[in-house]
This record gives structure tokens, C-alpha cells and sequence, in this order.
């Protein structure tokens, strides 16, 4: 009875909403709508996806408490396409219509910027003198009480469905929401909230939201925290979609961030790395075992500049005392003998930071990396401080370095258009750092929520899964056998996570061991693709990516619970034949007891072909497409 009075409430609400003046904006297509009014001098939106009211009578505002005031509109239509310096496409096409609405609160003069895309709309306020009041970006969004939410939960299993009505309650008081929130519509339909560009708004916060118990609304704010009178707000944006994983290919976060501001990116080179930290203590059968010193890193180089690999990653330990501009080399190993070695094989590069080990600002830290002849920066420790890692990021394009962020990082979503440099970030749980969260079910919700708001550094492609799980890390799982998954799983989520540096953590000997299979993961163009689409996807079901390189097509799909996806071949060429190389579990493979055993086999399709992607529970499968 009460979700019967809570659905009635809300259709009451909007028959009373419809009654009032408004300004209407609509997507190019028509399928989105957003009208607003000031009824009350208090500017309230009502979004409609296809007719239908997804988010009813909510507040938004920029100096709330004020009377807002309507005093002229502007409209305007975009329709163009804009290149990216890396990432899921080759060409971005940016169309949508605008509403600026000039807005006076009480004396102040503010102006609301309403974009309608054809699958998402965004709000973004202006403020020319905020000196009388706080500003803050506040905005309410009136949901389907019956809706299901899902949020990210930083390293830990993201939480949901929870259902708005739900929100009212007070054992929901435990749940801390965060963006990117996505948000399941009984008739099928899904949202995602969450907000892009705060990179471009110095003074604001991260957005935070709660509930309103009062009005039953989700709520949300960024807190504007400088001195400055001028304010530009992030955009706020809410992406709608059929399907929940169209909701990784959805382009709207980036086609409101601000364009590239780097002048020549050409030094920006997304890729693969190997990396260092989770080998510590693997025992190869020639019975060296690697930790932290030369030889270890000689072996890492050797094989990235045989596979044609881009980066190799050193991780912590590296120095053991930090001044501003010099590092005290761990005795250990001789860097700057690793750093000729790479350069003499052509491998690049990446150095750890904890910023725990010495706070000594980024002025010096940066150039100090560059003088040591680095491509990146993975930077751990830094905290979700949003000035920091504004100036973190420019700092590094400064000098011409990649950052990685790791520990908790401020997901800033559009960033990678801005400051392409910013090549991914720990926004998740990465594999081996703490077993309480990642199972095949942790893996396909991250994928399918954490990954919304931009590139994932998830540490996918473990090989030697019995070693793992054998305890014969130094950095590996506390618990022994506790890491489920099959070794074309990991290879499949190297693929459908999205990233511009993937960064895989096993040891050179276990790759060569599986060389066939590792050639999959080889020959992945790494942020540099052309298409993607995500052709499968259910919360707590399964994940099935694919994307393209040219006339190539790299397919990844994993299984929570096992099970077979039909993969339809529509996306190819007419009247040309591929030569199509699956990478499988076979029938005795099994994430728990015999997670390593695959076979790969190819055959001949053609566009319309339907082809079986076979997995075991937790398993997965890979597929590799191109032209005969």
C-alpha cells in the first residue's frame, strides 16, 4: 500500500507541476525534455525520457534561500564532432540544444546553462559576484519512488538495489552515496548521476549526496569553498539509457568537459605496462625470485621489449628518504642502471610516489620525476582532495608526465578530454589489494557502475591464479584461495575495462608460460580505439564488451554465474570474411579448483553470424575478429 501512495503522490505532484508557467528545452531528437519554471521564485526542473517523467519537480539552484527570478532566455543548437587525443572512440560527436536562462537572486545575477542531448541532459551555473552569499550547486532530483539505486563503495562491493522509497527509512542511514549513482527505473530504463568538468570549476567541492526525508528526494550539492567572486560551477549531468551498460559508451560527461588545454599531446601515449609490486616473491623455474633490485627489473624490461609492451611500472620502495627535488635511491638497486637498461631496450618508464613518505608539494616532486627521465607518475596517497589534484594534474602536463591516481582518487569525470595526460585511477577495487571485496559479482558491478565516471586502473590479467592463491606472494591476498576467477576472465577484463594505461600485475615467466593467450592481451590497441560498444550487460549477471581497432574487433565478456552469450556479428563488414580466435574455459575449467585451464581454436564468420561466448561461473571469454 505504501509504494501505491508513493506512485499516486508522485503523478499528483506532476498534474500540479503542469499547471504552472514554464521553459521547455527538448534533446535534437525529441526523446528528452526538461522544463522548468520559477513558480514560488524557486527554479524547479522535470525531466521526461520518451514521454515519461524520470526525475519530477526538483529543486536546482545556485544560491539557495534566495528568490530566483527569470528575467530572459537563449537558445541554441550544436552539432559537431571533435577528435580525442586517446580513448573508446576515434571521433566524438557533440549535439545537443542549449537553454541559457539569466537569473536574478535578489540583486545577484546568475545564469543556468541547460544542454539536452539525445541520451542525457547537464546543468552548469555561472555567477558573476557571490560575495553576499555562500554559493553551492544544490539540486534535488525527484525519482520514481519505487526506482532501484546502485552506488559505488570505494574498495568495497558497491551498494544497491536499494529502492528510493527505501531512503526514508532510518536504517538507510548507513549507506554513503557516491557518484556516479546509477538508478534503475521499474519500466527498464536506467540513470546514472553524476557530475563532469569539476576541473574547471576551482573553488567547488566533490558533489555529495543525501536524502531529504522531508521532501523524499535525493539531494545533492558541491560546497564552493574560495574567496573568488566570480563562479563557474561544475555541470551536473544525468545520462539516461535502455540499457545499463550503454551507459560506459555515453559521451555526454565528455562533451561538456572543457576541450584539451595540453598545446601538443603528442607526447601522451596510452598503453600497457608491466608492473613490478604484485611479483614481489614469485619463484621462477630457473629459481631466481624477484623483489625489489636489478635483475628483477632487467626481467620486466626484457620481456616488455620483446612483446612490444609500452611501460613498465616500479612501484613503492624504490627510495627510502624524500626532499623537496631529490629522493634517496633504496640500496636495493642502482635506478639510474634500470633507467639506461630501459632506454637502451625502448621501454618507457612509470614511478611510484607515496605521499605519505614526505609531503613536500608537487612544485619540485614533478620536474624532479622529469629529470630522472620518466614517462608517469603513479601517485598513491594523495587523498580525495579535489585543489590538490587539480594542480597535481597541470603540474604533470607541465612536464610532460602521465599520472596515475591511486587511494581513494576524486573521480573527476571528463578529465581525460581536458588533460589527456590524466590516464586512469584507482576509482575501484584493484585485484590483490584487499580480498573482502573482489569476486566475479564485485568485478561486473564495478565494471558496470565505478566505470561511469572514466578510466579504471583495476590491475586485471593475473596468470599464475594457483600462485596467487597459494600464498606465494609477497603482496598477494592475505587468505589463501580466495581469488576466483579463470585466466580468460582476467584476459577479458583487460578489455572490457576501460582504460588508457592497463596495467597488469603477474610475473613475465607466468605470461610466457601462456604465451598463446597472452598474445590476446599484446595486441590490445590500448586507448587507442575506434569503436566500442557494450553488447551484453545485466548488474549481478554479466559483462560483454567490444571494441575496434580499424577493421579489428577485441571481444571480452565474463560470467558471474555461468552461462552463454549470444555475440552477433551485425557490427562487421558486408561481403567480407574474418578469421574470428576464440580464447575459452573449457569444460573442466573451474574458477576454484582449476581455474587455468583454457583452449583457444579459430574459425571463418561473416556480418550476421551469431557465435557463443561459453563461460564457466566466474569465467570468461575472449574473442579476437579480423579481415581474411
Amino acid at each position: 500500500m505504501k509504494k501505491i501512495l508513493l506512485v499516486l503522490s508522485f503523478i499528483v505532484s506532476l498534474t500540479t507541476f503542469a499547471k504552472a508557467k514554464q521553459l521547455e528545452i527538448k534533446s535534437p531528437n525529441g526523446a528528452v525534455k526538461i522544463v522548468l519554471d520559477s513558480k514560488e521564485n524557486t527554479l524547479k526542473y522535470t525531466l521526461f525520457g520518451k514521454d515519461t517523467p524520470l526525475i519530477l519537480n526538483s529543486e536546482i539552484s545556485i544560491l539557495q534561500g534566495l528568490k530566483a527570478t527569470i528575467v530572459g532566455t537563449k537558445t541554441k543548437q550544436v552539432n559537431e564532432t571533435w577528435k580525442p587525443v586517446w580513448g573508446q572512440f576515434n571521433e566524438v560527436k557533440d549535439h545537443y540544444n542549449e537553454l541559457e536562462i539569466s537569473l536574478d537572486y535578489e540583486g545577484i545575477g546568475s545564469k543556468l546553462f541547460v544542454r539536452a542531448y539525445n541520451n542525457g541532459v547537464a546543468f552548469r551555473f555561472t555567477l558573476a559576484n557571490s560575495s553576499k552569499k555562500t554559493a553551492s550547486l544544490f539540486v534535488e532530483y525527484g525519482l520514481q519512488p519505487t526506482a532501484n539505486l546502485f552506488s559505488p563503495a570505494g574498495e568495497g562491493e558497491p551498494v544497491g538495489p536499494v529502492e528510493i522509497s527505501s531512503f526514508a527509512k532510518p536504517e538507510a542511514e548507513k549507506y554513503k552515496l557516491k557518484m556516479p549513482l546509477v538508478v534503475e527505473n521499474k519500466g527498464g530504463q536506467f540513470l546514472s548521476l553524476l557530475e563532469s568538468d569539476l576541473i574547471s570549476a576551482p573553488g567547488f567541492d566533490l558533489i555529495k549526496f543525501d536524502f531529504d526525508k522531508n521532501k523524499n528526494k535525493l539531494v545533492s550539492k558541491n560546497d564552493f569553498l574560495s574567496k573568488e567572486k566570480s563562479v563557474i560551477t561544475p555541470w551536473r549531468v544525468i545520462l539516461i539509457e535502455d540499457k545499463v551498460g550503454d551507459l560506459l559508451t555515453n559521451t555526454v560527461p565528455l562533451n561538456v568537459a572543457a576541450p584539451n588545454k595540453i598545446e601538443n599531446p603528442s607526447w601522451i601515449k596510452p598503453g600497457l605496462t608491466l608492473w613490478d609490486w604484485r611479483v614481489h616473491g614469485y619463484q621462477a623455474k630457473d629459481g631466481f625470485t624477484y623483489g625489489i633490485n636489478n635483475e628483477s627489473y632487467y626481467r620486466f624490461i626484457d620481456f616488455a621489449a620483446a612483446n612490444n609492451i609500452e611501460y613498465f611500472m616500479i612501484d613503492d620502495a624504490w627510495y627510502t628518504e624524500v626532499k623537496p627535488g631529490y629522493m634517496k635511491l633504496s640500496e636495493k638497486l642502482d635506478l639510474d642502471k634500470v633507467i639506461k637498461y630501459a632506454k637502451e631496450k625502448g621501454v618507457s618508464l612509470l614511478l611510484y610516489y607515496d605521499r605519505r613518505q614526505g609531503d613536500y608539494g608537487d612544485e619540485a616532486l614533478f620536474p624532479y620525476y622529469k629529470s630522472l627521465d620518466m614517462k608517469g607518475i603513479k601517485y598513491g596517497f594523495m587523498g580525495p582532495k579535489v585543489p590538490f589534484t587539480r594542480e597535481a594534474i597541470q603540474m604533470s602536463a607541465e612536464n610532460k608526465l602521465l599520472i596515475d591516481f591511486h587511494d581513494s582518487p576524486v573521480p573527476l569525470t571528463g578529465v581525460s578530454r581536458t588533460y589527456p595526460n590524466a590516464i586512469t585511477k584507482e576509482f575501484c577495487h584493484a585485484q590483490q589489494d584487499s580480498r573482502r571485496a573482489f569476486t566475479p559479482k564485485t568485478f561486473i558491478r564495478m565494471a558496470l557502475i565505478n566505470g561511469i565516471q572514466g578510466p579504471l586502473d583495476m590491475n586485471n590479467g593475473i596468470f599464475d591464479i594457483s600462485g596467487v592463491n597459494a600464498g606465494k606472494r609477497e603482496k598477494g591476498p592475505k587468505q589463501m584461495n580466495s581469488l576466483f576467477t579463470t585466466v580468460t576472465a582476467e584476459a577479458a577484463r583487460t578489455v572490457i575495462i576501460f582504460s588508457g594505461l592497463v596495467c597488469i600485475p603477474d610475473a613475465p615467466e607466468a605470461y610466457a608460460a601462456k604465451q598463446d593467450l597472452f598474445e590476446f592481451i599484446k595486441r590490445l590497441p590500448i586507448g587507442k580505439w575506434d569503436e566500442t560498444r557494450v553488447l551484453h550487460a545485466k548488474i549481478d549477471g554479466y559483462i560483454s564488451t567490444a571494441r575496434r581497432h580499424g577493421e579489428e574487433w577485441f571481444i571480452g565478456s565474463v560470467h558471474q554465474d555461468g552461462g552463454t552469450l549470444d555475440i552477433a556479428l551485425d557490427f562487421l563488414k558486408e561481403k567480407k570474411e574474418y578469421t574470428i580466435t576464440y580464447y575459452e574455459d573449457t569444460e573442466e575449467t573451474n574458477s576454484k579448483t582449476n581455474p587455468e585451464a583454457y583452449r583457444i581454436r579459430t574459425a571463418t564468420v561473416k556480418k550476421g553470424d551469431v557465435v557463443k561466448a561459453k563461460m564457466v561461473a566466474g569465467g570468461g571469454n575472449c574473442m579476437w575478429i579480423k579481415p581474411n
